[in-house]
């Protein structure tokens, strides 16, 4: 037997204990916000103590995290480190994840298995790579070959709010720096590239007054209509911006929440939008920004006596691909047609993830795990999320395969 073969037979052998695991996982809710997901750290960090991994426990400060609106944080670092020399290669997987939400026929924190998928919030994104992550780095330690380099697995927990307290406060404390990242993602493509996304909180104030007596008032809403108008007559302008990045089409403007007014007989003296605007690969984010502010200003100018605020919630860069994560894409989409038996293409996202903070920081990084082709398919941040046990397994064993050539001796 090949020392792939013997990853591949280590990992069938070891499948339903790998399966129970990711159970475990998603029975701990992470629902974020509240963002209460320490728990599920200590959680993770009791099962892989179980199984010889040693977790370092990294809590963020209660006071850090509660100002970004949730209220705990422990971030996780095995290490593993094999022979000198060699690179060391981080795999990184988020734990939070948004409410269930409604319209659910399975338990969402049950981990039920029906006709060969797994069901439950964060079965496919991203719990299903702590397990996809834990379980070839279990293959490869059982391997028993000479390596060079070192694995660590990041398990963090704070992707839905940016990651910031996540990755980006694991970099930005030195307590870790690795030379090349795999991060979850999905089975069947190797993405290498994705949007950025900027929110932002607009707040409208005018002057509340009786509804029998609106010329006393200045109708927020009235405003907010106006600047939903331009706001939205900006796609067709963004919709003539194509990306060159496979998989990605053009920067889109999307209006997600709206609040204002007090009562139905009451003229709205305030109301508050928040947006969001994704940004392609080529976009500058300087530039994005001060476009959207302008709209806002010049939309909001048309309607006297209105004040405009307008506050910065979140500002994820885009990710391009690094020099350098060519033997990461080499080895993924070599194991990936072996293992799948078809050519795992290379693309970008739209989506924007944790994996530019390790961007930002100069390590070469890809995006790959447990998943199907599309998110749609998984119904992630749907109901009824789930992962096809056979992607599991089958990720799992080009994850091991692919950290086994970059370690190789």
């Amino acid at each position: 037997m090949t020392a792939h073969d013997r990853l591949d037979a280590w990992i069938a052998a070891h499948f339903d204990e790998e399966v129970r695991f990711l159970q475990e996982l998603v029975r701990v809710p992470t629902d974020t916000p509240p963002g209460n997901n320490a728990p599920h750290a200590e959680r993770t960090a009791e099962l892989l103590e179980a199984m010889g991994l040693q977790a370092e426990r990294h809590a963020v400060p209660a006071a850090e995290v509660q100002a970004c609106g949730m209220q705990s944080i422990t971030n996780l670092i095995v290490r593993r480190r094999f022979g000198a020399g060699g690179p060391v290669v981080a795999l990184n997987a988020h734990g939070d994840v948004v409410p269930p939400g409604e319209g659910w026929t399975h338990d969402p924190y049950g981990g039920e298995i029906v006709d060969g998928r797994l069901y439950g919030r964060a079965s496919a994104v991203s719990k299903s790579d702590f397990a996809t992550y834990t379980y070839a780095l279990r293959a490869l330690e059982a391997l028993g070959v000479p390596l060079r380099g070192a694995v660590e697995l990041h398990f963090t927990y704070d992707e839905e709010f940016g990651g910031e307290l996540g990755p980006g406060w694991l970099l930005a404390h030195g307590l870790t720096q690795p030379d090349l990242l795999i991060a979850a993602g999905f089975s069947h493509q190797v993405v290498t590239a994705h949007n950025g996304c900027l929110q932002l909180e607009v707040t409208l104030h005018g002057l509340a007054s009786h509804a029998a007596y609106p010329t006393t008032g200045i109708d927020a809403l009235q405003a907010a209509n106006k600047l939903l108008t331009a706001l939205y007559a900006h796609n067709t302008v963004l919709q003539a911006r194509r990306s060159q990045v496979a998989g990605i089409t053009h920067p889109y403007l999307n209006v997600g929440r709206i609040e204002g007014g007090s009562n139905t007989n009451v003229v709205p003296g305030k109301v508050v939008l928040k947006l969001d605007r994704r940004m392609i690969p080529e976009e500058d984010v300087t530039a994005v920004e001060a476009e959207v502010r302008a709209l806002i200003d010049a939309a909001v100018a048309q309607s006297p006596g209105v004040r405009l605020e307008v506050r910065r919630m979140l500002l994820a860069h885009p990710l391009q691909p690094l020099p350098g994560n060519q033997p990461l894409v080499d080895a993924l989409q070599r194991h990936g047609q072996a293992v799948f038996g078809e050519i795992l293409p290379t693309s970008g996202t739209p989506l924007y993830t944790d994996v530019r903070l390790y961007g930002a920081h100069g390590v070469p990084a890809v995006i790959y795990g447990a998943g199907p082709r599309t998110v749609l398919e998984s119904n992630a941040k749907r109901a009824d999320e789930h992962l096809q046990l056979s992607d599991l397994q089958g990720a799992t064993r080009v994850v091991a395969r692919t950290l086994f050539d970059l370690l190789r001796t």
